[in-house]
């Protein structure tokens, strides 16, 4: 495996996630931006491991070096599973999260706990320069709260409330959320299988 791993994103909030759940491995996590990748990367797959497939080889061909890509988002069951794909892309991609969680928030108006059913789901691919790609998929579970709670997260973290923790994913620390999150949960998944492929 190469010395480096350049992970197909420009976002720093998910950068410091990723560094601190991959932190073990060893090796350099490089964004895009470090790795002097400049690129729009169009995401035209209809699922979230499409997305991540289309980041990650899109960046292995450009660097030549083993790409990991994530592609993630909220699917809320009462508005049939949007934003899904489009969450970073929901009402545009320039629009701050502070107006798509107050249009969330208002197109739930009146609805009910049980009907506010929600998850995070998070799909991380492994692009490598020899053809080779892994992927993974996680979720949390939780419901769209009523209102905008905590500064901690970035995106859509105010708006998702965790029953378990009587919490928003905004107001939980880092360590706590890293812990539970998708992208936490899915980053270690893949950990373990980049893991197995070195052993093998």
């Amino acid at each position: 495996m190469q010395r480096r791993i350049i992970f197909a994103t420009g976002n720093e909030g998910k950068m410091k996630e990723i560094r601190m759940i991959l932190a073990d491995m060893g090796l350099p996590i490089l964004s895009m931006k470090e790795a002097g990748v400049e690129a729009r990367i169009e995401e035209n797959g209809t699922s979230f491991e499409e997305n991540a497939i289309i980041k990650a080889k899109a960046v292995m061909e450009l660097t030549g070096a083993v790409a990991m890509a994530d592609d993630s988002g909220l699917e809320i069951d009462y508005l049939n599973g949007e934003p899904g794909i489009y969450s970073a892309r929901y009402m545009g991609e320039d629009t701050p999260y502070e107006i798509k969680n107050a249009k969330l928030l208002q197109r739930l108006e009146g609805v009910p706990d049980e009907k506010r059913t929600a998850r995070f789901v998070c799909a991380i691919a492994c692009a490598f320069p020899d053809g080779r790609v892994l992927t993974c998929r996680e979720t949390v579970e939780g419901r769209i709260g009523y209102e905008s709670r905590g500064n901690n997260g970035f995106g859509y973290d105010p708006v998702f409330y965790l029953p378990e923790y009587g919490c928003t994913s905004a107001e939980l620390t880092p360590e706590q959320k890293n812990e539970i999150s998708h992208r936490g949960k899915a980053l270690r998944k893949m950990r373990k299988m980049l893991e197995e492929t070195k052993e093998r």
